[in-house]
C-alpha cells in the first residue's frame, strides 16, 4: 500500500469540486470558515474555478471537473486534496480522468459520500490510500469538533486513537449559518450483531458510501477482487456508509458483493449510522445486513461514528486498522503497513 505524503504547516492544500459546487449561502460561509480555519492552522488554501458554482446539478462539465482534479495532481505545490462537497453526480467525470496523473503525482485525496468514486477507484486500482473523511466544508465549523480536530490530525500524520464520541446529531437541524457546531441529541451505541461482549478486528480497511460503491460494481474501474486477493492475508475490513439506500436496496447490494466474492477474504465489517432506515416491509438495519451477511461467520458493527450523520470519523482507505467494540463503544486506529 501506498501512503502520500503528510502534511505540514505551509503546506497548500488543494480543494476542488469534482461533485456538485459550493453556491448555497450557508455552505459558502462553511467553505468561507474553513478556508479560514486552515490558514490559522498554518495552510493556505488553492481552489479550483468550479468550486463556487453549479450547472445541471454538479459544479461544472464533467470533462472540466477531470481537468481541474488533473491540475492540482500535477501542480508541484499542492500537497493534498479535498473535495468540496458531495453530490449525486461526481461518477460522471470518471470517464474522462487520467488515473496515471495520481500515480505520477502521488498525494492524499479526501473526501466522502459522493467522493467515494474517486476514493474507492484510486485506492483499488492504485495501491494509493485515499481517505474517507470530512468534505472541505465540514471543516467551516467556528469552533471544531474532536472529530474534525482528529482530521486534521491524521492528515499531518498523527495517527491518533479515534474513540467513539459520546452524542450524535439524531434529529436533523436545518444550519442557520452554517458554521455553528452539530447538534448533539442522541447517545452513542455501537451495536454487534451478534451480541459478541466484545470485539478486536484487524486487517486491512475499504469501503466508502455503499450508495455509490454499488455503481462502481461490475464496471472498468471495479477491481475490488484483484484489491482484495492481494491483501487476502492481512484480511479486509468493509466499511459501509449508507446515505439513501432503503433496507430493500441495501439487502440487494450486500447481495451481489457477497454472491461475487467481495467478502471472501473478511475479518470483519463495520456499518456507520445510516442516513436512511426507508423500507417497504419494516426490515431494520439489523435484519438486513444479517440477512445477507450473517453467514459470513465475523464480527459486523452497526452504528459506529462514520458516515451521513455526525459526527464522523476518519477512516483511510487501503490503511491497516485494528478496531474495537464493547458495551457500545468502539475504537478505530491505523497503522500505515
Amino acid at each position: 500500500m501506498i501512503y502520500p505524503k503528510f502534511i505540514q504547516k505551509g503546506d497548500v492544500i488543494g480543494v476542488c469540486a469534482p461533485s456538485n459546487g459550493v453556491t448555497r449561502e450557508v455552505k459558502v460561509n462553511q467553505l468561507n470558515m474553513a478556508t479560514l480555519k486552515f490558514n490559522k492552522n498554518g495552510y493556505q488554501i488553492l481552489e479550483t474555478s468550479h468550486v463556487r458554482f453549479n450547472l445541471d446539478y454538479a459544479s461544472c462539465d464533467a470533462k472540466i471537473r477531470a481537468l481541474e482534479l488533473k491540475k492540482l495532481y500535477q501542480n508541484k505545490d499542492v500537497s493534498a486534496i479535498v473535495c468540496a462537497t458531495g453530490g449525486e453526480f461526481l461518477l460522471e467525470m470518471l470517464s474522462y480522468f487520467d488515473f496515471s496523473i495520481v500515480k505520477e503525482n502521488i498525494k492524499w485525496l479526501q473526501g466522502y459520500s459522493d467522493p467515494t468514486g474517486l476514493l474507492f477507484t484510486i485506492t483499488t486500482n492504485l495501491d494509493i490510500a485515499t481517505i474517507y473523511g470530512h468534505n472541505f466544508v465540514g471543516f467551516g465549523m467556528e469552533n471544531w469538533h474532536e472529530s474534525i480536530q482528529n482530521n486534521l490530525d491524521i492528515l499531518e500524520g498523527k495517527l491518533v486513537l479515534q474513540k467513539s464520541f459520546s452524542k450524535y446529531e439524531g434529529e436533523w437541524k436545518e444550519p442557520v449559518t452554517g458554521v455553528e457546531e452539530y447538534h448533539l441529541d442522541t447517545p452513542v451505541y455501537w451495536k454487534n450483531l451478534n451480541h459478541e461482549e466484545e470485539i478486536v478486528m484487524k486487517g486491512r480497511m475499504i469501503g466508502g458510501c455503499i450508495d455509490i460503491i454499488t455503481e462502481l460494481f461490475g464496471t472498468r474501474f471495479d477491481k475490488t477482487l484483484e484489491f482484495i486477493d492481494k491483501y487476502k492475508d492481512d484480511g479486509i475490513i468493509w466499511y459501509f456508509d449508507n446515505c439513501e439506500l432503503s433496507m430493500e436496496d441495501l439487502v440487494r447490494t450486500l447481495w451481489k458483493f457477497k454472491d461475487n466474492g467481495w467478502f471472501q477474504y473478511s475479518n470483519g465489517v463495520i456499518f456507520g449510522r445510516s442516513g436512511s432506515h426507508n423500507s417497504n416491509f419494516g426490515l431494520t438495519m439489523e435484519e438486513a445486513v444479517k440477512r445477507v451477511l450473517g453467514e459470513l461467520q465475523v464480527p459486523i458493527i452497526l452504528d459506529a461514528d462514520f458516515g451521513h450523520v455526525a459526527p464522523r470519523m476518519t477512516i483511510i482507505n487501503g490503511g491497516y486498522a485494528i478496531i474495537t467494540s464493547k458495551d457500545g463503544k468502539g475504537t478505530i486506529k491505523f497503522e500505515l503497513k
